[in-house]
């Protein structure tokens, strides 16, 4: 965890009761109907419900070792015989199925991802997975040109999109289930590394940036996900000045300092809808009040002395760097997911420490933070899972009192992590082949 923040007096504060009873009404009760169209991602919906609960230190509290044990059973109906879980129990015929209807309920690559890290955050040694059927099938999940796909069709053809989102979770399976060991494991061979990482090569923008796939525009979500996968992999640069030999390994993010600056520059002090009115010539104009393009943060002088002379005598304004946010794209709105995409990215890369913590935390706390509990995706939005439980991740990035550390490129407690590497048959496979 990052160190603390020294915060002063009367700084903004995270209302645990309240973001506790929160993700309790979750996990206790139905959720509300607006997920009704994310049924079939419940097992991605059981995720972010179980793990926010682990990073607020309540899951011990909040289950008894029978509902433990019942979602530890749930998630297990959810492995296919052959390998890999579905995302969700309706396409579950049980007896019925058969290899004519096999095709209907397949093995799904966020399906399995999720599902693995719930039993690993819920304490369970992983001896009833099909690890080795796992393994053979995320191999089949990898395209020709090295990106992953979400799940299998008709003939075997991979559907789903070949952004990074995939690979990030192709390649979070592959390390929970043999970590980073060359070569085969148990007879099953390794995906092609190098052939995925020529494919995140060719989606890096001439910004810096990551996008999803070739000549896009550059996205902090797909820019995370790569970078995840890359340090899955280990294939991440090494650092300048670093004592690490270069190896000759094919590594991702080819102008490190450039992807530095451009995850920098998502920082924006446009904050809500409303500062997206341009008042440039108007006369209350000036440095402190106009929200176009000159609003944003320009980090190479944060903020110019221009920018600090214009203030001087001036009322005080919310883009004195009280509140800042994070954008996925130049130009937008923050957003709180973002706050995620973007540092979680510093983090891995061991620059978390080119943005200031407190503003981002102010703007989690001030703008976003609901009164019920959990996090919206702006400011006056209600909370919903997805935003709730990383704008907490992003907090414990900071090292927000209370809140457990975490391994950000997992996206669950270290306490979870290390239960994982505890684990007695994957110490084995890591030993083995160090």
């Amino acid at each position: 965890m990052a160190p603390g923040l020294a915060l002063s007096a009367g700084e903004s504060s995270l209302n645990y009761s309240r973001h506790i009873s929160y993700w309790r009404r979750n996990l206790k009760t139905f959720l509300p109907h607006h997920y009704t169209g994310n049924d079939s991602n419940r097992m991605t919906l059981a995720f972010f419900i179980i793990a926010a609960l682990d990073l607020l230190g309540d899951l011990p509290a909040a289950l008894s070792a029978e509902e433990r044990q019942g979602y530890i059973d749930w998630v297990y109906r959810c492995q296919l015989p052959e390998g890999g879980f579905r995302p969700w129990p309706g396409t579950d015929v049980g007896s019925l199925r058969h290899d004519g209807n096999r095709l209907w309920d397949p093995a799904h690559v966020p399906g399995t991802f999720f599902a693995l890290l719930i039993l690993i955050m819920l304490g369970d040694d992983l001896n009833r997975v099909k690890r080795r059927e796992i393994l053979v099938w995320l191999r089949t999940m990898q395209r020709p040109d090295g990106s992953f796909g979400e799940t299998r069709g008709e003939n075997g053809r991979v559907e789903g999109g070949s952004d990074t989102r995939f690979g990030y979770m192709a390649t979070a399976i592959r390390w929970i289930l043999r970590g980073n060991v060359d070569g085969p494991v148990d007879g099953v061979p390794d995906i092609d590394v190098d052939k995925f990482v020529a494919c995140l090569q060719q989606s890096e923008t001439y910004d810096g940036g990551i996008s999803e796939a070739a000549y896009h525009e550059a996205h902090a979500g797909f820019a995370c996900c790569a970078i995840h996968s890359l340090y899955f992999l280990d294939r991440l640069p090494i650092p300048p000045r670093s004592a690490q030999v270069p190896d000759g390994r094919l590594r991702g993010v080819t102008n490190l300092p450039l992807t530095l600056h451009w995850l920098a520059s998502r920082q924006t002090l446009t904050l809500e809808d409303e500062d997206d009115i341009d008042t440039l010539g108007d006369e209350t104009d000036s440095t402190a009040t106009c929200h176009d393009a000159h609003s944003f943060l320009k980090l190479q002088s944060y903020p110019s002395t221009a920018g600090q002379m214009s203030f001087k005598g001036q009322p005080t304004s919310h883009f004195e760097l009280q509140w800042v946010g994070l954008n996925g794209r130049a130009n937008k709105v923050g957003d709180t997911c973002y706050g995620y995409w973007a540092c979680a990215s510093l983090k891995v890369l061991d620059h978390l420490d080119v943005v200031d913590g407190k503003p981002i935390r102010r703007w989690l706390l001030d703008k976003t933070q609901h009164i019920v509990g959990g996090f919206g995706k702006g400011p006056g939005d209600p909370p919903d899972i997805f935003h709730s439980y990383l704008g907490l991740l992003v907090l414990s990035m900071f090292g927000e009192p209370g809140l457990k550390d975490i391994d950000v490129a997992l996206c669950i407690s270290n306490r979870a992590k290390q239960h994982l590497e505890s684990l007695p048959w994957r110490k084995d496979i890591v030993e083995i082949g160090a």
